[in-house]
């Protein structure tokens, strides 16, 4: 083929790329009278020169803003003085957020005829590596889009079923496994939280200590499941009296027990304290071998307003010496850190 021949049909080819490409209506004036050709999505053959016009409007009116069209390879055939092939291999880019077909090697078959001055298309053969369309489609955008949204229910169903996943960690990671109340891990979380809000507000903030008096003795007389359901008992009662936002009842350890008091005066605390001793007796777990017969609790409070010299640690070591002197009291007491500083 000689070099004008070959530019001659390479512009033939190069304007019918950049008018499907364009969506130019003027495409549908280049089709030969004895036209045949199929569409990608279809295996049949089109022979009528008027139902393939029908077909490249319903393409255009299916995409109508330009297609993206990066070519791979073309290949160029002369069949005598009035007939030419072009078989060329690219990538479509549809003005889309899906990129389904811009990773697909399309082929492309055009065979250009001469019909007096002018060369028209005699035949055109696209055809791509996807499920078909459905009727009324050129490209299969709605299966395209059916599959994108099934994708998308199921990625938001396991999105989800994640999120739902890890609060349920992060509950069992905060929660103490015998009690149900919250573990000394998040104990200590929340306290420095709150120590620092109290600091930079200059609030007062309360923490009581807890122990359940003689646990061991209650232990080994009524054993350990006892011992766990009489905890268990406990601080779902200790739990109940902390209702205000922000108070918190945490184990501590053992049968230690912790409540914070976030914005709460020392009296406050005292108070609550007496409400929580009162709820344990009214339990009116039996213990033979304890005074005055029933489990009791002894319990320090410390009350402070934080500075900068101090830290969350001073607040429970302050209620800890205050339940050392309830206990050296005869148990079933109530001490502040202000009265065993006084």
């Amino acid at each position: 083929m000689s070099p004008e021949r070959q530019q001659m049909i390479r512009a033939l080819f190069d304007e019918y790329i950049e008018m499907y490409a364009s969506r130019d209506d003027r495409l549908t004036t280049r089709f030969s009278e004895n036209f045949s050709g199929y569409a990608g999505s279809s295996s049949v053959l089109v022979k009528d020169r008027e139902e393939w016009i029908k077909i490249t409007r319903q393409d255009f009116a299916q995409v109508p803003e330009r297609l993206g069209v990066e070519m791979l390879d073309l290949s160029m055939q002369e069949i005598g003085d009035n007939c030419a092939i072009v078989t060329a291999f690219f990538h479509i880019h549809l003005p889309l957020p899906d990129k389904f077909l811009s990773n697909e090697t399309a082929r492309l078959v055009l065979v250009f005829q001469r019909e007096g001055a002018d060369w028209k298309i005699a035949h055109s053969g696209i055809s791509v590596p996807y499920r078909r369309a459905e009727d009324g489609e050129i490209y299969p955008i709605k299966s395209m889009q059916q599959r994108n949204h099934d994708l998308e229910a199921i990625v938001a169903e396991r999105t989800q079923a994640l999120e739902r996943a890890n609060r349920k960690l992060e509950e069992l990671s905060n929660t103490d496994g015998l009690t149900g109340i919250a573990n000394r891990r998040y104990f200590d979380r929340i306290l420095q939280q709150e120590w620092n809000r109290a600091k930079r507000a200059g609030h007062t903030i309360s923490l009581l200590m807890i122990d359940v008096d003689h646990f061991k003795r209650f232990n080994d007389n009524y054993g350990h499941l006892a011992g766990d359901a009489c905890l268990q008992t406990f601080a779902q009662e200790m739990a109940k009296v902390a209702r205000r936002g922000g108070e918190l009842a945490a184990r501590y350890g053992g049968e230690e027990f912790v409540m914070l008091l976030p914005d709460a005066a020392e009296r406050d605390a005292v108070e609550i304290g007496r409400r929580i001793q009162e709820a344990v007796l009214s339990l009116d777990i039996p213990g033979v071998h304890l005074l005055p017969g029933t489990v009791t609790i002894s319990i320090g409070i410390a009350s402070r307003i934080p500075s900068k010299h101090e830290n969350p640690a001073s607040l429970v070591q302050q209620a800890d010496r205050a339940l050392y002197e309830a206990k050296r009291a005869g148990r079933n007491v109530i001490r502040t850190a202000s009265e065993r500083m006084a």
